[in-house]
């Protein structure tokens, strides 16, 4: 026997056993009892391996006699490539509506239930699709306010019918008042500070929110002086010695990866940004993922350049680990802090 096509058997086989649906449109598995065939991810019950045949393609499956499965749909397109883009159509049907679309309408349009279709839209954006749609109006009315005009204009162009629901949300949209928003960030009290870890120094920033800023250098004065051009109108507060303890748990961050974040954030940036933020955070402490499949789990696989840009304006460095995404190829690179220390982090995350 041929070892190369034993040696690719088996790793079908090791695909289809683990349901793996990256191998889905790579090969089917066609089971001679049943006459069904099926795609690698199908939950369908296992067959035995004496009773599984793997053909190349679904085409080839019904040439020798088999037929589809109705559970998993092998001869049709993926089901990851068909959630991809019933997730991009209601994302489109959001941010082309006024007002949020109801659920149940956002569902109904694309065929499915409201608890599947709420399940499928997080599962690939990592945000609700209510959630979506707020950080789709927040960067509305990031860009009105910084168009020039009054806060009472941004409001209504911003989708807004009346001020009071605008300025019961200001606050999480855009973590302080309007009007501080418009100003650059003045009267927003920022406090911060720098310590040492394995990579490094390391400074943490945090407003009354949460934390805003994870900086990572070899000069503490630099990450300062990049602290001030990130919030240039921001009061910026040295932390005290309440605030060390939050300095620490980022450090552990660092020197104990497996321990997982739970710290508050303060995130900041458009509705795409924060899809790609919310994904990378769903990457496990030691795992990687590259940025085409991060571009395809928030429903915009040709996004890929947008992704890497997403992850290159992550300014908290760590929490929100932009260091787990590599190239297609699992090769290193883009990482703003270097990729030296891109490496360090993942290689203490595989210990």
């Amino acid at each position: 026997m041929n070892p190369d096509k034993s040696d690719a058997r088996d790793n079908r086989w090791k695909a289809v056993l683990g349901r793996d649906a990256d191998y889905d449109g790579k090969f089917v598995y066609a089971v001679k009892t049943t006459g069904i065939y099926c795609r690698p991810s199908c939950p369908a019950r296992r067959a035995r391996r004496a009773n599984v045949a793997f053909h190349a393609s679904w085409q080839e499956a019904e040439d020798a006699g088999f037929r589809a499965c109705r559970r998993c749909r092998p001869n049709s397109a993926s089901l990851a490539g068909e959630h991809a883009a019933i997730v991009a159509e209601a994302c489109r049907t959001i941010e082309q509506s006024e007002e949020a679309p109801k659920l149940a309408a956002l569902a109904a349009a694309v065929g499915l239930s409201p608890y599947h279709f709420h399940r499928v839209f997080k599962g690939i954006t990592g945000l609700t699709p209510r959630g979506y749609a707020a950080a789709r109006r927040a960067m509305r009315v990031r860009a009105e306010l910084t168009e020039g005009g009054s806060v009472t204009e941004a409001i209504y162009g911003a989708g807004f019918n009346s001020s009071g629901r605008f300025y019961a949300k200001a606050n999480d949209m855009l973590g302080m008042t309007p009007t501080a928003f418009r100003r650059g960030g003045v009267e927003t009290e920022i406090k911060f500070a720098v310590g040492e870890c394995a990579l490094g120094s390391i400074l943490v920033a945090a407003t009354g929110r949460g934390v805003c800023a994870i900086l990572l250098g070899e000069d503490p004065a630099e990450l300062a002086r990049d602290l001030e051009d990130r919030f240039p109108r921001a009061k910026l507060i040295a932390g005290d010695a309440a605030f060390e303890k939050l300095v620490a748990k980022v450090v552990g961050l660092v020197e104990a990866p497996a321990l997982g974040c739970d710290l508050p954030l303060d995130v900041r940036g458009t509705a795409f940004q924060q899809r790609v933020w919310q994904a990378l955070r769903a990457i496990p402490a030691g795992a990687t993922a590259s940025y085409a499949e991060i571009a395809r789990r928030i429903g915009a696989p040709r996004s890929v350049r947008a992704v890497a840009r997403a992850c290159a304006a992550n300014s908290i460095a760590i929490a929100i680990p932009c260091h787990r995404v590599v190239r297609s190829d699992g090769g290193l690179s883009g990482y703003r802090w270097g990729v030296e220390k891109k490496r360090a982090l993942l290689k203490r995350e595989r210990r």
